[in-house]
């Protein structure tokens, strides 16, 4: 019987936040122990933002170049990242982001650790070369997102889709899948040590024969 991994520790934000409504946003800029709701702040450029001990709620940042964005003890809910670079060497650490829209984000090179993500479109998004450790991704789209050469390292799948996610070259280490939907998956050797329930596999057993090359028999040769 594999471990399960350890969960994702939770973003430590203060109680009490400053709250603050921005309308632009300025390379270096640092944020920290704010509550920012409401602000459209898509198309930014601004490379090297920082944001720390803060509350997000309804934020767009859609369409930004934010190259190595750092959030640290973040909440994101309800906020709008699709399309945004946040990549290269991006670092997320201890957030949480719950219903929120990341089509097509951009994290390559990047550290996410202690991250949770429920109830998220991640769908076209790229975390290749990136550093995943202790990551949950709970009931997200995941449909043509890559992990090309990415990290992971206790990271959770569950109750996700993920039609065409591509792992090609990923290394997985204590990595477990429950309940996902796997169809076109590719690089289904990188599988290789993870761990899923068993009626998952069974379910499962068309993807493993076609990566196998297993043809299966109509009738039982007499």
């Amino acid at each position: 019987m594999s471990d399960s991994p350890p969960l994702p520790r939770s973003p430590a934000v203060p109680d009490s936040l400053d709250e603050v409504a921005l309308e632009t946003l300025d390379a270096e800029t640092v944020l920290e122990q704010v509550q920012l709701g409401d602000s459209d702040l898509s198309g930014a450029h601004a490379p090297g933002v920082a944001i720390r001990e803060a509350e997000l709620h309804a934020t767009g940042l859609a369409g930004g170049e934010l190259e190595g964005l750092e959030l640290t003890d973040v909440e994101l809910r309800g906020c709008d990242l699709a399309n945004l670079r946040a990549g290269p060497h991006g670092g997320w650490i201890r957030v949480r982001a719950t219903n929120c829209r990341m089509t097509g984000l951009t994290f390559t090179d990047g550290v996410l650790r202690d991250v949770t993500l429920h109830g998220c479109r991640v769908d076209l998004a790229s975390f290749g070369g990136s550093r995943l450790q202790r990551v949950t991704f709970d009931d997200c789209d995941l449909s043509q997102t890559d992990f090309l050469e990415a990290e992971l390292d206790g990271v959770r799948f569950s109750g996700c889709q993920m039609t065409a996610t591509d792992l090609r070259g990923a290394k997985l280490h204590r990595c477990e899948l429950r309940s996902n939907r796997l169809e076109g998956l590719l690089g289904i050797d990188r599988l290789r040590g993870a761990a899923m329930p068993w009626p998952d596999i069974v379910s499962g057993a068309g993807l493993w024969a076609r990566a196998l090359g297993i043809s299966a028999l109509d009738d039982e040769e007499k």
